[in-house]
C-alpha cells in the first residue's frame, strides 16, 4: 500500500486525488456521525501518515498555509460586531481570563514539569490557551442558544480569547526589525481603510461571475501574509485582523461569506487539517500519553478555575456558568495552527507537536460532550432556520 501511495505522489494529479479522497471521506464520515469535519480530517491525516506513508509536497504546503490563513480570516469575519458591543464588559473579562489562565498554566507545566525549552513552553501555552469558535458556534446554533444573550456573549468571549492567542503568537515570535515596523505600518493602514474600500468594491463591481470582491480579499491576504513572512511573523495574525476589520461588511453580505466559505472548506482547509494530522506520530502518542493527559487536564482546570468564578460575578445561573465554562475550554483550529507554527519553525519537536495536537483534539471533544450531556441550558423552543444551518462553520 505504501509503495502504491508513493507512486501516486510522484504525479501531481494523482497526489491531489489522494488528498481529495481523504477530504471527501472525512466529509462523509463527519456527516454520518455528527462530529466536526476538521477533527475527522486531522484523524484522516494521522491514518494516512502513519499507515499509508502519505507525505506533503511544496504545493500542498502552500495550499495548507493559505487554507489556515483563510480559515483564520473567516473566523474573524464571522464575529457579530453588534453582539460584541452589547456584551463588551463580560466578554472582555471572561475572554481575557480564558486566554491568560491556560497560557500561564500550560506554559508553566511544559517548562517546569515536562522540562521543555522556554520557547517550546510558550508554544504549549499558546496552543492550549485557545477556544474553538467553530466548535462553540456549531454547538450554540444546534441548540438554539444563538438566539439568546448567553449564546451571543459566549461567542463574543471566544473572539477575545482567540485574539489574545493570535496576538501572543505574533508578538512572542516576532523578529523586531525594520521589516516588522513596515509590516505593522502597512497592516494598520490597510485595516483603517479596508472597510470603506471593501464596501466600494462590492457596490461597484461586486456579485459578478468573475468574483472581483473575492479576488480583492485574496490580494489583501496574500500581501499582508507576504509582509508577515518577510518580517518573520505569522500570517494568521493579519488574516484574523482583516477578518475583524470587515466583519461588519460581511454581516450585511451573506452571499459573499458563503462563497468564500465554500472555497475554504471545499479545497483549502482540508489540506491544512490533513497535513496537521500527518505530523502526529502514533508511537509518540503512546510514549507521551501521560503528558497528553496532563496538558489536557491543565487546560481544563485552568479554564474552569479562571472562568467559573467570573460567571458567578456576572450573575450567570449555575447551569449557564458551567455550560459557558466548558464551551470556553474547547480548542481546535488556533491550537493546531499554533502547534504547527512551532513545528515548522523548529521551536518544538515532532514528539512535542504530537503531544500538543492530541491534547488540543481532546479539548475539542471532552468539554463539549460534558457540557451537552450534563449542563445544557433550557432554550426557547424555536426551530433552527435554514439560514442558521447555512451559517454554521464546518470546522
Amino acid at each position: 500500500m505504501e509503495s502504491l501511495v508513493a507512486s501516486f505522489q510522484s504525479n501531481v494529479w494523482l497526489a491531489a486525488s489522494v488528498w481529495m479522497a481523504l477530504a471527501l471521506a472525512a466529509s462523509l464520515i463527519s456527516i454520518r456521525i455528527g462530529i466536526s469535519v476538521a477533527l475527522i480530517e486531522i484523524l484522516a491525516g494521522i491514518v494516512a501518515g502513519n499507515l499509508l506513508g502519505v507525505q506533503t509536497t511544496p504545493w500542498i504546503d502552500f495550499l495548507a498555509t493559505f487554507g489556515a490563513g483563510l480559515l483564520t480570516f473567516l473566523a474573524g469575519a464571522e464575529l457579530d460586531p453588534d453582539s460584541l458591543k452589547r456584551h463588551l464588559k463580560p466578554a472582555l473579562v471572561i475572554g481575557s481570563v480564558g486566554f491568560i489562565a491556560p497560557f500561564l498554566a500550560a506554559g508553566a507545566f511544559a517548562y517546569w514539569v515536562a522540562g521543555w525549552e522556554r520557547h517550546a513552553a510558550y508554544i504549549a501555552g499558546i496552543a492550549l490557551s485557545t477556544t474553538s469558535v467553530a466548535v462553540v458556534y456549531a454547538v450554540i446554533l444546534e441548540t438554539g442558544l444563538n438566539r439568546t444573550n448567553l449564546g451571543k456573549l459566549v461567542l463574543a468571549a471566544c473572539f477575545v480569547t482567540d485574539f489574545g492567542t493570535v496576538l501572543a503568537l505574533g508578538i512572542i515570535f516576532a523578529n523586531f526589525n525594520g521589516w516588522l515596523a513596515l509590516f505593522v505600518a502597512v497592516t494598520a493602514a490597510v485595516l483603517w481603510y479596508l472597510p470603506r474600500i471593501m464596501r466600494y468594491v462590492i457596490r461597484s463591481v461586486g456579485h459578478r461571475v468573475s468574483e472581483p470582491e473575492v479576488k480583492f480579499v485574496f490580494l489583501v491576504l496574500f500581501l499582508l501574509g507576504g509582509l508577515a513572512s518577510v518580517a518573520r511573523s505569522e500570517a494568521v495574525l493579519p488574516a484574523y485582523l482583516v477578518g475583524l476589520a470587515i466583519a461588519g461588511v460581511f454581516a450585511r453580505d451573506r452571499v459573499l461569506v458563503d462563497r468564500m466559505r465554500s472555497i475554504a472548506f471545499s479545497i483549502l482547509t482540508p489540506f491544512y487539517f490533513i497535513k496537521a494530522g500527518l505530523y502526529v506520530s502514533l508511537p509518540a502518542v503512546a510514549t507521551g500519553a501521560t503528558l497528553i493527559i496532563g496538558f489536557l487536564a491543565v487546560k481544563m482546570v485552568s479554564k474552569i478555575g479562571g472562568i467559573w468564578p467570573l460567571t458567578r460575578v456576572f450573575r450567570f445561573t449555575r447551569r449557564e456558568g458551567a455550560y459557558t465554562t466548558l464551551l470556553m475550554s474547547t480548542g481546535l483550529t488556533f491550537g493546531t495552527i499554533s502547534a504547527l507554527f512551532g513545528l515548522t519553525n523548529g521551536v518544538i519537536t515532532q514528539a512535542q507537536y504530537t503531544i500538543l495536537v492530541t491534547a488540543v483534539i481532546g479539548s475539542a471533544v471532552v468539554p463539549t460532550l460534558i457540557a451537552q450531556r450534563f449542563f445544557q441550558p433550557a432554550v426557547p423552543t424555536v426551530e433552527t432556520t435554514e439560514e442558521d444551518i447555512e451559517q454554521m462553520p464546518e470546522s
